[in-house]
């Protein structure tokens, strides 16, 4: 088989792209309940362009490769998981000796996702980790009954998913971006607060949105000194969720003293974790409402384009030149 290996990590992200090379390898062996899947396709995630860079909390030995989700059709099984031979998947994976960019991948049946024949595989290769990451998220919005939240990032995908899942559940979002031009589409697609983190009147429009709607939880994928403005903003009883850290930096300039007189925490999502800590029937369950939110065309991962193994480096600068518009896939033939 072909997969995409990593020689070593860069701190430059285009001399990682660039260091990327095709490698041919066996097929690997099947143990108990592990299932063989013919990739379809897998994306290139803000984890993954961390992850060449050796800025990922996941530090695999090199060489590596990479890729953490992904689409395909289980072609073979180990003892245990033979039910799900011709079965189409959406995988995550985070194994040393496993990555998504590959033409086949090895994965423990309680890793996949089953998938409705009526799933479109592109949108699939996007399925595993997103979409259900903002529904985690979400998970603790209700739990908390909170009918506002925070979060940054909102020009990201995980952010998309969590403004319609919000929606549809009469929470409302206060939305922060980096540039102007986004301020703009997200008002062009309906987000009702956004506000710009180089505002100078930032810090003082989000406090006071945040106590107008008792945004008491915020969502954040960037780390550093936004993270500590946003908890600083909220209201008492507040918590603040970090789920990323886009920005490499530890989150700074917490207010002390509304942990100890606010009653303010903050808090951490693992995706994993959280799919480990429920039952079967009901990750099944969230599973199959979302599926057919895709298949309806409600919900949707936007998809800049595919580039092949081949292609593999020119392809994903294309991608990091244009990272608004969509995620890029990576197959192993792209045929289009």
């Amino acid at each position: 088989m072909k997969k995409i290996v990593l020689p070593r990590y860069e701190k430059n992200i285009i001399r990682a792209v660039r260091s990327l090379r095709v490698e041919a390898c066996e097929l690997p062996e099947l143990n108990k309940n592990e299932v063989l899947i013919q990739v379809h396709a897998a994306p290139c995630n803000p984890s993954d362009i961390a992850f060449l860079t050796g800025e990922y909390n996941i530090v695999k030995p090199l060489p590596a490769v990479p890729g953490f989700e992904g689409s395909g059709v289980v072609i073979d099984a180990g003892e245990g998981a033979e039910d799900l031979i011709d079965s189409k998947v959406s995988f995550f994976i985070q194994e040393e000796d496993c990555g998504s960019w590959s033409e086949y991948v090895v994965s423990d049946r309680k890793k996949l996702v089953v998938l409705d024949n009526a799933m479109d595989m592109d949108q699939a290769a996007c399925f595993a980790i997103n979409p259900f990451t903002a529904r985690g998220l979400l998970d603790i919005a209700l739990l908390r009954e909170n009918r506002a939240i925070i979060q940054n990032a909102a020009g990201g995908q995980v952010a998309a998913f969590i403004r319609q899942m919000a929606s549809d559940m009469e929470i409302e979002v206060i939305d922060i971006v980096r540039k102007e031009r986004t301020v703009e589409r997200l008002q062009n697609e309906g987000a009702r607060y956004v506000l710009l983190e180089s505002d100078p009147q930032f810090e003082e429009k989000l406090e006071k949105l945040a106590k107008k709607l008792d945004a008491r939880l915020a969502f954040d994928a960037v780390g550093g000194e936004l993270a500590g403005k946003i908890f600083n903003a909220m209201p008492a009883d507040a918590e603040l969720v970090a789920y990323g850290g886009l920005s490499t930096k530890p989150i700074s300039g917490i207010h002390s003293m509304d942990l100890i007189f606010k009653d303010k925490i903050i808090s951490g999502f693992n995706l994993p974790e959280w799919r480990e800590q429920m039952e079967d029937d009901y990750f099944e369950q969230i599973s199959q409402e979302m599926q057919s939110l895709f298949i309806s065309g409600e919900y949707q991962t936007k998809i800049q384009g595919s580039t092949s193994f081949e292609k593999i480096s020119d392809g994903l600068i294309h991608c990091l030149r244009n990272l608004s518009k969509g995620k890029m896939l990576i197959k192993a033939f792209d045929k289009e």
